[in-house]
């Protein structure tokens, strides 16, 4: 790279020979001049106004306009014999934190290379002293006729120098606010944050001037002789009052569905619904285990209530069978009152006692069909004997 300016930096007593290259490059695009009729180029020629006749460059020289509209001639001799230490020097003057420079007086950017084989210990040890320090360090410089303010800081194993405005040259922002007391909702805030996350990082190698190869493809395709067809606005706005609540969440829509197709293809099929298992609660499982309960209570009742069949022969000589059914139906009601009474057992002493009081009822229903089996019994034996001597005296 060619170097701009050569010089020194100066680090206390200790003087460091560098040269001063361009750290950057512009890419635009310049266009010519031309005669619209012809398409001839338009050129410029520097006229002497008092003899209009055209000069060449050797003939020129400086002045400074005064108010009235006087030239004062400045030579080169005059500015060389100025007073000024910053005219081959870089002259550092503090080191401060890099958050105390303001980004707006931010201005061209240089790289700063170690001139000659002794400037290389110095310079290595003055980036090394600014990588440790976590500082940037401001200095003062002259170039192209003006002293400036500068910036040293370290980029890779480089000392970079940006050229800084002076305070002075900074203008405040008056007029620059919008007017009047205007209050931002938090919802609109939310917002402006989801939509700040969804667009997300970016990486800054990616970035190029699009206009600027729209700008290149356009003279590439009419040197080509190629018609190039006017491409399709796009919907700016135009500076109308919009909802912004409405502009926001379209604006997030917008992102969120940007980056899914960016991202789309990874997977087979979208996401499956996960739903929680519902659990059980304690009521229901007492409820369910009381039930099962109190349904095996009562088959047990049903099947001890159930009277056994009994055979009795009469005194005739027949045979006669005899079962519990009916009184088993007599004393169902009996039993839906010891279900109520056993869920009631249940809750106040436990099911021991519900089941003690069905086997109580059910003995007395046993007990009441055996005196109703030996009182027809006796009556029997009775009826017997009476027609037994009466059988005799017809025979006799």
């Amino acid at each position: 790279m060619r170097s701009i300016w050569n010089g020194a930096i100066s680090f206390g007593l200790v003087s460091i020979p560098i040269k001063l290259v361009n750290a950057t490059e512009n890419h635009s695009i310049s266009f010519r001049q031309i005669h619209l009729a012809d398409g001839g180029r338009i050129r410029y020629r520097k006229v002497c106004e008092l003899d209009e006749e055209e000069v060449s460059g050797g003939e020129i020289g400086k002045a400074y306009e005064d108010a009235d509209g006087t030239m004062i001639p400045i030579t080169d001799e005059d500015l060389a014999q100025l007073p000024l230490p910053t005219a081959k020097t870089i002259e550092i003057v503090a080191f401060v934190p890099a958050d105390r420079i303001d980004p707006l007086q931010m201005d061209a950017a240089y790289y700063l290379s170690a001139n000659g084989v002794p400037a290389a210990k110095p310079y290595t040890l003055l980036r090394e002293a600014l990588k440790r320090s976590n500082r940037v360090a401001v200095a003062k410089y002259a170039l192209r006729g003006r002293e400036r303010l500068g910036m040293l800081r370290v980029v890779d194993d480089v000392i970079a120098m940006h050229g800084l405005l002076w305070p002075d040259e900074i203008r405040a922002p008056q007029d620059a606010a919008p007017e009047g007391d205007i209050t931002v909702r938090d919802a609109e805030l939310d917002l402006a944050d989801a939509l700040m996350d969804t667009l997300g990082e970016v990486d800054m190698d990616s970035l190029h001037d699009d206009y600027r190869e729209a700008v290149e493809e356009l003279v590439a395709a009419k040197a080509a002789g190629e018609t190039v067809l006017p491409a399709e606005p796009e919907d700016t706005g135009d500076g109308k009052v919009i909802d912004l609540i409405a502009a926001l969440e379209n604006s997030v829509r917008a992102a969120r569905k940007s980056r899914n197709v960016e991202g789309a293809g990874d997977g087979d099929g979208g996401m499956a619904d996960v739903h929680p298992i519902k659990k059980t609660s304690s009521k229901t499982s007492g409820k369910t285990a009381r039930t099962t309960e109190a349904e095996q209570t009562t088959k047990a009742e049903q099947t001890t209530g159930t009277a056994k069949k009994t055979t009795h022969r009469t005194p005739t000589g027949k045979t006669v069978t005899r079962s519990g059914s009916s009184t088993a139906k007599k004393s169902a009601p009996k039993s839906t009152g010891a279900k109520k009474s056993t869920s009631t057992a249940k809750k106040s002493a436990g099911s021991a006692g519900s089941r003690t009081t069905a086997k109580k009822s059910t003995t007395k229903t046993a007990t009441k069909t055996a005196t109703k089996k030996r009182t027809s019994s006796s009556s029997s034996g009775t009826t017997a004997k009476k027609t037994a001597p009466s059988r005799k005296r017809t025979s006799a």
